[in-house]
């Protein structure tokens, strides 16, 4: 599936949006030569504002509690939001990563690990799943893949599980996150296909510094930025965790 929307800003974007939840940006920076991984999560309990993100190894992502004897319930706040396999990496908000990460090492694929999940059972918002699969091509144009699970509507259980198949294109970035808004205090699942926005060079900091600024709040927990060479494979990775400040 594909969007007709017109590229945005992240700026323009974010403004005006205090809660988008957690979400999942994959792109190429302006010249081409850099893919672009970011992964933001936000909170408003005192357990999901209990977070942090953590380097596991040189490449994978993991997050912990700030304060481990503060955690109330694990299950949907700790897991692994990106794990990289080396010309693949697989990026989410919650533990499907291990569920695609196993699916991939036994010869399956991406829908096929999704098949097996659905959107998180945290009645009465139930959140969306959103994952997404990088594929890193030397000799030729990188693609990627974004993926959202939620609930089919008010009244049904049944799960979307919904595709979004894209070529990497220089400057352009693809984000999909879990809420849209609310609604008499409950949080409403993102809608539609994901939001292409246009993204800068190729120094990580600035673009760290300016996808910071458009989505900071309150509510914004933590940021993990990543640049990988799409020649080389080195990595560059930027982290803040406002709970540690």
């Amino acid at each position: 599936m594909k969007t007709d929307r017109r590229s945005m800003e992240m700026f323009e974007y974010f403004d005006g949006k205090d809660y988008p939840g957690r979400g999942i940006m994959i792109g190429l920076s302006d010249s081409g030569t850099h893919v672009v991984i970011a992964y933001f999560i936000m909170g408003r309990s005192e357990n999901s504002r209990n977070r942090k993100f953590d380097l596991e190894g040189e490449k994978n992502l993991i997050i912990h509690p700030v304060n481990a004897e503060k955690v109330t319930d694990p299950s949907l706040i700790i897991y692994r939001p990106l794990v990289d396999l080396g010309n693949t990496v697989v990026v989410t908000n919650g533990d499907q990563t291990d569920t695609i990460v196993n699916c991939l090492n036994e010869g399956g694929d991406f829908e096929t690990a999704l098949s097996t999940r659905e959107y998180e059972p945290d009645a009465p918002n139930f959140t969306p799943r959103i994952s997404g699969i990088l594929q890193i091509k030397k000799d030729a144009p990188c693609t990627y893949k974004l993926s959202i699970l939620k609930k089919h509507s008010k009244t049904s259980d049944e799960c979307d599980r919904l595709f979004y198949v894209y070529e990497a294109e220089a400057g352009k970035a693809h984000l999909i996150h879990t809420y849209r808004g609310s609604e008499d205090g409950v949080l409403l699942s993102f809608d539609g296909a994901p939001i292409e926005l246009n993204i800068g060079d190729d120094n990580i900091q600035k673009f760290f510094d300016d996808l910071y600024k458009a989505i900071d709040g309150e509510n914004l927990i933590s940021l993990f930025v990543r640049f990988i060479d799409v020649k080389t494979g080195e990595i560059s990775t930027k982290i803040i965790n406002k709970m540690e400040e």
